[in-house]
């Protein structure tokens, strides 16, 4: 998982409520048992005018000219301006996936859905909450100013603006720290892996016979 600490990025405005997972990544792309290849399907339903399969190829595909990712302006996004209850509906961690494969760092709303919420931060995604009213004023400033771009500060907690205003955001302790390290569960439990081999051949030494077991 990448590290996240300090990111600076255009911020893409997804001015709707409610957004759930699957139109961050509808149902027929979650038949694949890899974990990648989902970023050019993110929001496919509204992204695409045709219906989108598994194993089209992009480029072939009839994009939506008023949707908000295919706007110039917002070409390189790398944090999401959502509404409240993003990522709500089913609990699939493709969700996550596809916005990370797309290119966003950070996301940033009134509020989430729990599943999503946890799956994001597994997945090196870092959902900010912030009040409705400081959202409500973002997306005005995104509106009004082409390119406007955020600097996310995870060490301090604060979104910088382009005039240099600050806005503190709190992440929880544990989370917070996965995130500055790049650390996911297999991350975390790989920090220990010399007390686990260390465990493992005290264990065949008194139990040989394990070692033949299947």
């Amino acid at each position: 998982m990448n590290q996240f600490t300090v990111h600076r990025g255009i911020v893409a405005p997804m001015d709707r409520e409610n957004v759930d997972t699957d139109a961050i990544i509808p149902k027929q792309f979650l038949k694949s048992i890899r974990k990648t290849g989902f970023g050019p399907h993110l929001f496919d339903a509204w992204r695409y005018l045709d219906k989108g399969e598994p194993g089209m190829n992009p480029a072939s595909r009839k994009p939506n000219p008023d949707f908000v990712l295919n706007q110039p302006r917002y070409r390189g996004a790398s944090i999401l301006l959502a509404r409240k209850n993003f990522g709500c509906g089913s609990s699939r961690e493709h969700a996550p996936w596809a916005l990370v494969q797309y290119g966003f760092r950070a996301l940033i709303a009134p509020s989430y859905a729990d599943i999503f919420f946890n799956n994001s931060f597994k997945n090196g995604l870092l959902p900010i909450a912030l009040p409705e009213a400081q959202v409500a004023r973002l997306f005005d400033e995104v509106a009004a100013f082409p390119g406007y771009a955020l600097t996310i500060d995870l060490e301090r907690q604060r979104i910088v603006k382009p005039d240099g205003a600050e806005l503190p955001f709190d992440v929880e302790p544990f989370r917070r720290h996965c995130l500055l390290g790049g650390l996911d569960d297999i991350g975390l439990t790989l920090r220990h892996k010399d007390a686990i081999a260390a465990y493992e051949n005290q264990r065949l030494a008194a139990k040989p016979w394990l070692a033949h077991m299947p």
